[in-house]
């Protein structure tokens, strides 16, 4: 193995062989995790893992950043498909059961989390910015089930709301956690404290301008995608605005997930349902792939090494993030008086945590660090203990959404062509 890593790491191989390559094993390896009852995202992982870093070494970590547009990509058609799904009508139809769900599992999960964490090290801003990360889930694994097993019913639509709309919560919990977190650390404190007022400024600017920018242009794309006559024509118009709304939130520091949620949002509740379901029709073409290239990517992230490290604040971030999820969803359909079936069984599909959490850790280290050794410690404990809880989370959350999508009756297996 040794030899085999020393290897690559010498020799740089062409990109597009690379994703060619990447391409062809995930598709096969996906294939075959049916035969064992298993979601295919697990077999695009377990191609990462093996050939990341962890183990072959092939994803070296800087052929990892050149593919890294493919992850963007990726999340952005997800955050799209969510948004395609949630139109208000829908949302009527489903009552305000849902919101109380969203509510009640984002801060309960926070909760959860922030006061068992603090129990431990009795350090209030670790403990805020934990029960902040908590929230954050992974739509893009909870959407690859559902397409993947064609679910269809009314716990799929449930799981395709609450994860669209908890990540935009989770969103704004973390942007004012993590501001109060700031303010309280010690070494602020030294230094005449921080203005809070204008740190909860920050994450509301960034709300609305994701907001803004999804509208805008989701307004030209519903214009343009109206007049088109070929159906064939929707997927480059869809494929080139996304990319240019995606380019827009890196230009301007923005959440990728809530800008494209908001622009598929506002394109499904402003056109004909002809016009949608031409949409949804050409996205359902380039989805796999996408799925393919991007848990791909993702199981080369997920560095087993970590695991032994996890340590006790690992274990109660994993114990109190699924209680929190769990409970909150079931207390949230109670008080909200939704269907028994989403009552029973919301609860586990929306456990998946990768990308978000790991980005907001990232973004944690990156702004705690330089404000003294207690932010320079909060930075090292949360990249460490998400990246590691991660694996758990991506491992387990797609089992338990396939499982919760076939014990509510919603699995419809695709027919064979032929």
């Amino acid at each position: 193995m040794h030899v085999i890593r020393e290897f690559f790491v010498s020799h740089t191989l062409p990109s597009l062989l690379v994703v060619g390559g990447l391409a062809l094993a995930g598709f096969y390896l996906g294939k075959a995790m049916k035969f064992i009852r298993l979601p295919s995202i697990l077999g695009f992982m377990v191609i990462g893992v093996v050939l990341g870093p962890g183990l072959l070494g092939f994803l070296t970590p800087g052929l990892q950043q050149a593919l890294s547009f493919i992850t963007s990509i990726a999340l952005a058609f997800v955050a799209v498909s969510i948004g395609l799904e949630l139109s208000f009508a829908d949302l009527r139809r489903q009552g305000g059961g849902m919101i109380i769900i969203i509510i009640a599992e984002s801060l309960l999960a926070f909760v959860v989390v922030a006061g068992a964490i603090y129990l431990l090290p009795r350090n209030l801003p670790l403990a805020l910015i934990f029960g902040a990360v908590a929230p954050a889930s992974a739509p893009a694994g909870t959407v690859a089930v559902i397409q993947e097993f064609n679910a269809r019913g009314p716990l799929t639509k449930a799981l395709y709301t609450v994860v669209g709309f908890d990540d935009g919560l989770g969103i704004i919990i973390f942007g004012f956690a993590a501001a109060i977190a700031r303010a309280l650390l010690p070494e602020v404190q030294a230094e005449g404290g921080a203005d809070i007022t204008a740190l909860l400024l920050v994450p509301l600017k960034e709300i609305g301008l994701s907001v803004g920018v999804g509208i805008g242009m989701g307004i030209p794309y519903a214009l343009l995608a109206r007049v088109i006559r070929n159906d064939r024509d929707v997927l480059p118009l869809t494929f080139a605005m996304v990319l240019i709304t995606t380019g827009l939130t890196e230009l301007l520091d923005l959440s990728l997930i809530l800008t494209n949620l908001i622009f598929g949002m506002f394109v499904v509740n402003s056109q004909p349902v002809s016009v949608i379901n031409r949409i949804k029709k050409e996205l359902g073409h380039q989805m796999p792939l996408l799925f393919i290239l991007f848990f791909v990517l993702a199981g080369a992230n997920l560095h087993l090494a970590v695991l032994p490290a996890l340590g006790l604040i690992g274990l109660v971030y994993i114990g109190g993030r699924s209680a929190g999820l769990i409970g909150g969803a079931f207390l949230g359909s109670v008080i909200g008086r939704v269907q028994p079936v989403i009552r029973k069984f919301l609860g586990m599909g929306i456990l998946s945590q990768a990308g978000v959490a790991i980005g907001l850790a990232l973004v944690v280290n990156q702004e705690f660090t330089p404000l003294g050794e207690t932010g320079a410690m909060i930075g090292r404990t949360v990249i460490a203990t998400v990246t590691a809880t991660s694996i758990f989370f991506e491992l387990i959350g797609p089992i338990l959404t396939k499982i919760a999508l076939r014990r509510a009756g919603e699995i419809h297996p695709v027919p064979e062509e032929g």
